[in-house]
């Protein structure tokens, strides 16, 4: 199923199988179910012990009443297993910052185990008398409107309290206003770029952060968050380095070239409207992707790279399929310092099922694991030349790629007074902090020294050059890849 006939709907509620197994959800859910990362941010401050009372609950809900700007506490409850809540807030926001900060309590093992109150009890059963099939979602008192009826909320595609054609009926509307405010923001940003070319990149207001923070606001509010973080990290450039200009015009280029794409959806083939939906920042569902065709591999665990965005700590893992040489990556996040998922380990080997988005992507959902992880010492590895040949392909597909994994036998060595990664073949630019580097030197005059002339090792190709990710050495792996703490905005 395309993301077009998914009707865009947003982030992730199917965590039946997850918790069912897991029994208690990680921060990337949390994060996951959230409107947005602001809305996790909101969530924080409230998730501590003391501003809760009446906390509690069991293998299938939670409950509290959270102490805030009202003169009354808020009665707050979380179905975590059917994916579902409740709160007697105004907000409009889905689920609301009540509900995350329970969740991120719950997390970390700050809810008690008690007996449900005769509120959360009856709230339960109403939703297990719900007729075969009705969606999980949002849940309401009566008399209040189906949460997963706002036009534009992250709720809109959990479903309403019952599975009536009136709640279908209102979800239907809800996703058209979606995709209408979507492309209405896609206008917009393609009006801003034109603005742009016609005052030139001389203009002092790219300078100031507000003008590019405006126009990422305006797209996140179209639903458009994935421009919203390509308009931010675009910021970071201006002024930057002494070729600037270049590095923004081309930004802009691909900016302009999403948008015009984003557009022309209904006329493209499926798998390239997946792409460009993707890159616009539409969302598919997580039990959409895990409902479908699993890949099953061996997958080498081949290195990680750790970002921040927007306050939220972003890991992302690549893996390597052992029969079918394709790449996937899986992608982790934490708010607030909090652990990022750890569960794989770089230069292992794991037995598991992988669930691929839609349009061909990189990015993946592991799914069921056959057996525990293996140690593996050494990943098959390419020339430069194939890598780059690789690499070109990826983004000939997709120019608005940013990133892109490679595993190549080279050495460092300096070349127009800059650090490169070389072989027979071809060079490639290093980037990346000293640390990486000594340890990649050290390692190389290692190898040297018995023999070998070339270290295996995984990289990370952007558009400023590649990053060292993973040195590969005969009895052991070494997780060089980059830290969220470390982490610049242009190279985000």
């Amino acid at each position: 199923m395309t993301v077009t006939e998914l009707a865009i709907v947003g982030t992730p509620a199917g965590y039946r199988e997850s918790v069912a197994e897991l029994k208690r959800w990680t921060v990337e859910q949390v994060a996951a179910v959230a409107p947005s990362p602001r809305s996790v941010a909101a969530a924080e401050p409230l998730a501590e012990r003391d501003r809760w009372s009446a906390l509690g609950g069991d293998q299938r809900a939670l409950w509290g009443r959270c102490r805030g700007s009202g003169a009354e506490p808020y009665d707050t409850a979380v179905d975590h297993v059917e994916v579902a809540w409740r709160c007697s807030c105004p907000s409009r926001k889905h689920p609301c910052k009540h509900a995350l900060a329970l969740l991120l309590l719950w997390v970390r093992g700050a809810v008690p185990v008690s007996s449900r109150p005769k509120s959360v009890e009856s709230w339960i059963d109403r939703r297990d008398r719900r007729p075969t099939g009705a969606a999980a979602g949002s849940d309401t008192s009566p008399g209040e409107p189906p949460e997963g009826a706002v036009p534009g909320s992250a709720g809109d595609q959990l479903g309403g309290d019952d599975s009536s054609p009136t709640d279908r009926d209102q979800l239907d509307r809800s996703r058209d206003e979606r995709v209408a405010r979507m492309m209405e923001g896609l206008v917009e940003l393609d009006r801003w770029l034109e603005d742009r070319m016609r005052t030139g990149l001389a203009d002092p207001a790219l300078a100031r952060y507000g003008t590019w923070d405006q126009l990422a606001a305006r797209l996140v509010d179209a639903r458009a968050g994935a421009l919203a973080n390509r308009v931010r990290r675009l910021a970071g450039l201006v002024g930057a380095s002494p070729d600037w200009h270049a590095e923004v015009l081309a930004e802009l280029g691909l900016l302009h070239l999403i948008a015009q794409a984003g557009r022309r959806l209904p006329t493209m083939p499926s798998e390239l409207a997946d792409a460009v939906a993707t890159a616009s920042g539409w969302q598919v569902r997580h039990a959409d992707v895990l409902g479908g065709v699993p890949e099953t591999d061996e997958w080498f665990v081949a290195g990680r790279s750790d970002t921040r965005e927007d306050r939220i700590e972003v890991r992302r893992l690549w893996l390597r399929g052992g029969r079918s040489g394709r790449w996937a990556m899986l992608l982790s996040f934490a708010a607030y310092q909090q652990s990022l998922d750890d569960s794989l380990t770089v230069g292992t080997v794991v037995h598991a099922d992988l669930h691929r988005y839609p349009g061909g992507s990189l990015r993946a959902l592991a799914g069921r694991r056959y057996a525990d992880p293996l140690p593996f010492a050494t990943p098959k590895a390419v020339t430069i030349v194939d890598a780059c040949d690789e690499i070109g392909q990826a983004v000939a597909a997709e120019p608005w790629l940013e990133r892109f994994p490679a595993t190549i036998r080279a050495t460092p060595s300096v070349l127009d007074g800059r650090w490169v990664l070389t072989d027979a073949t071809g060079s490639l630019p290093l980037q990346g902090d000293d640390r990486a580097l000594g340890i990649l030197l050290a390692a190389s005059v290692g190898a040297a020294s018995s023999g070998e002339m070339l270290v295996g090792m995984t990289i990370e190709w952007t558009p400023w050059g590649v990053r060292l990710l993973t040195v590969h050495l005969p009895d052991r792996t070494l997780d060089l890849g980059p830290r969220a703490e470390a982490t610049f905005v242009g190279a985000s």
